[in-house]
């Protein structure tokens, strides 16, 4: 399947070769035509080598459902509380950052969105690590903090959202994707990564017609990395929403919904006057919250396990 998706996108860069080829007689193009001729023909030469020696990222520790606990894809996006938002969504990032260091965990952005300074629209990372999808699952679903914002001169309590979805790397067995339901298209990143990154069309954006879901991969200097990112990260989201579909016909859907990365809930309260971490599934509250947003999330963590675990968790909010 992957062959033949890069089979497809040769004969379209072949096509769009050609045509700029028959513009290299016009005076006033040349230059330009040229230049992204260049562009194209080394899309090309990757998209080849790749035919040839390319292999899944996903390796041999998946579950007899596809999904491998040991890979989390994780996206933050900020949600209610303007400026605020984006700062706890940046918050959020650290902590899971910082979480993943002490668990020997390894960490790939494939894609952000940044409003102001530290402010984060949205992000997407894949962790990697013993267990990463198995303990991060649980962190699906909204985040709520309330403080007094750093320009708030009044002293005011603020409250703001974002949401976290945490999603598997699926096997291409699990989630097929037919090449022919995909428009691919390649554009010239505008993240981190120097002067370079600008200069060839590395990003690209994946739309899946029959769902409408749309993926974008751009901080990778290579066009083939960002694509096969794009369809890891397009396959959990069709996972993802087969998962939805399927909970939905269950009684006891929502404890299940949590562990399928749902993204509407209110999970957790992050209480900055009362140094104050409520998870309100289990009805648990620490009182460390800043040694927590550093990064010391394991008891958070452990005690959802144990109550997923032992059927305890509650509908509390």
């Amino acid at each position: 399947m992957q062959n033949d998706y890069i089979a497809q996108q040769i004969s379209e860069l072949d096509q769009r070769i050609n045509e700029l080829r028959e513009m290299l007689n016009d005076p006033e193009m040349a230059e330009l035509a040229k230049a992204e001729i260049m562009d194209l023909e080394t899309q090309k030469q990757e998209l080849n080598d790749s035919a040839s020696s390319s292999t899944s990222s996903y390796d041999d520790d998946s579950d007899e459902d596809g999904v491998n606990p040991n890979i989390a894809i994780m996206e933050i996006r900020s949600a209610a509380g303007g400026d605020e938002a984006g700062l706890f969504a940046g918050d959020l990032l650290r902590m899971y950052s910082r979480f993943a260091e002490k668990e020997n965990w390894k960490i790939e952005e494939l894609d952000r969105s940044e409003g102001g300074i530290g402010q984060i629209k949205q992000i997407v990372i894949k962790i990697k690590g013993k267990d990463a999808f198995k303990k991060l699952i649980f962190e699906a679903g909204v985040h709520r903090v309330q403080r007094v914002p750093k320009t708030e001169s009044g002293g005011r309590i603020h409250t703001s959202t974002a949401t976290v979805a945490v999603l598997p790397e699926v096997n291409e067995s699990q989630v097929f994707i037919n090449p022919a339901d995909i428009s691919f298209e390649s554009f010239r990143s505008g993240g981190a990564g120097g002067q370079n990154v600008n200069k060839v069309s590395t990003a690209v954006r994946v739309i899946h017609k029959p769902t409408g879901i749309v993926v974008t991969c751009q901080t990778e200097r290579s066009q083939l990395q960002n694509r096969e990112n794009a369809m890891n990260l397009l396959r959990a989201r069709i996972w993802e929403a087969e998962q939805k579909e399927k909970f939905a016909e269950v009684d006891n859907a929502r404890s299940l919904m949590v562990g399928a990365g749902d993204r509407s809930e209110k999970i957790r309260t992050y209480n900055f006057p009362q140094n104050r971490i409520t998870d309100h599934r289990i009805g648990k509250s620490w009182h460390n919250l800043e040694q927590i947003l550093e990064g010391s999330l394991e008891p958070v963590v452990e005690a959802l396990q144990t109550a997923s675990e032992t059927d305890e968790m509650s509908s509390q909010t």
